[in-house]
């Protein structure tokens, strides 16, 4: 394959980076410059933990298609996410079962889309059935956490990790045995009480799901669970960041809570998002408005529908809120990056397209996987190298 060079600045530091790189990066030259370059800031790709459908593709389908999956990960990638997580929700275990073979399905046929996804995300059933924090979860379809049920969507795809509430009196059990069968545990869509939670972390349970969303509307001040997960250590928490499902002052307070290194973002976003503004007919929900700022309500209220933005557009509104590139790439590249690579080894050591050990992503450094992003300095992406490639 063809080495190409790319170059760009360092956002930390300033720096100029020049950069060798085919499939992986190849080399990396640094450079200190003391005067102001007509060069894009460069990047690792973004890295999204949770996604459920991109640009009128939808990774729960009823009838789920690989072509699908394959369509999201090449928009994804035009937009600068060229690592993501699909993320199958509550269904009956035939649906689910069918989901997560759609998805490796995609992955064999084509490498780029292989390339691009690590594993899959089950969100659900296991949640809580209580209004408020099942959120549009079916609930109809919702039951207990059981390990047995996880085993047997691992014999179907690749599941890297499980959102589940551990309100059940057998939850750290059932967590214990997730965990031992090399499946992570998130906590989300929960009413378990601070107890509980803290039950799960010690049973194995290491990251919650967008944080501060599938819960409540209306908490006692202390404790809850928001505030027992943003104290535990052990968790790396996901968050939201569209503008719409968390005030900009909750999530930066709860960002700063949790810290550079364990605090990530996720788009969580669905079917609709990178479509034009309009209303639309849904098969959750019915009759939906997707807003000129991307906000996605249902018809003629102030309820959301599902998140509609990618995951650019979350890092964009951190930007514009005041936060500093260099701090929303740690939450929208290098930490997710790093949750993957701490995943990968309890789900089968899948390796790359090629057959080789999955090279890094999120992460700027020899070896690791060649996705880069050129941004420009309010945080908008300007162009995108995938695997080596420039894409158009």
């Amino acid at each position: 394959m063809t080495i190409r060079r790319i170059d760009g600045i360092d956002p930390a530091t300033g720096d100029v980076l020049e950069i060798e790189a085919d499939a992986r990066i190849q080399g990396i030259r640094r450079r200190r410059t003391d005067r102001p370059l007509d060069l894009p800031l460069l990047a690792p790709g973004l890295v999204d933990l949770q996604v459920n459908g991109f640009a009128g593709h939808d990774v729960n389908a009823e009838d789920p298609s690989p072509e699908a999956i394959i369509a999201i990960a090449r928009s994804l990638a035009l937009r600068g996410v060229t690592s993501w997580v699909p993320t199958v929700v509550t269904a009956s275990e035939e649906r689910i079962i069918a989901a997560l073979r759609a998805v490796e399905r995609a992955c064999a046929m084509d490498p780029a889309t292989a390339a691009a996804i690590p594993f899959s995300h089950v969100e659900g059933p296991f949640l809580s059935a209580q209004d408020g924090p099942r959120g549009v979860h079916d609930p109809a379809q919702i039951r207990p956490a059981d390990a047995a049920e996880v085993a047997r969507w691992q014999r179907a795809g690749r599941v890297g990790y499980v959102t589940l509430s551990p309100h059940g009196a057998d939850a750290p059990q059932q967590i214990a045995r997730i965990v031992a069968s090399g499946t992570a545990v998130a906590i989300g869509h929960t009413h378990a009480s601070p107890e509980q939670i803290r039950a799960a972390v010690d049973a194995g349970a290491e990251l919650s799901t967008h944080l501060g969303n599938g819960i409540f509307p209306q908490l006692p001040r202390h404790p809850n669970p928001i505030w027992e997960q943003l104290a535990e250590s052990r968790l790396s928490c996901g968050f939201i960041a569209d503008g719409h499902h968390l005030p900009m002052a909750a999530l930066r307070s709860m960002l700063q809570a949790v810290g550079r290194g364990r605090a990530y973002l996720v788009s969580d976003c669905v079917e609709l998002a990178g479509s034009t503004p309009g209303t639309y007919i849904t098969p959750v929900g019915g009759e939906v408005e997707l807003s000129s700022t991307g906000r996605l309500s249902y018809a003629g209220t102030a309820l959301l529908a599902g998140a509609a933005k990618d995951l650019a557009g979350g890092a964009e509104v951190l930007v514009h809120a005041g936060l500093g590139v260099d701090e929303v790439l740690d939450l929208a590249s290098r930490t997710p990056g790093r949750i993957i690579r701490g995943l990968l080894p309890a789900t089968d050591g899948h390796a790359g397209p090629e057959g080789r050990e999955r090279p890094r992503v999120g992460d700027l450094r020899v070896g690791a996987a060649a996705d880069l992003v050129h941004l420009d300095r309010a945080g908008r992406v300007q162009g995108v190298v995938r695997g080596g490639r420039p894409l158009p």
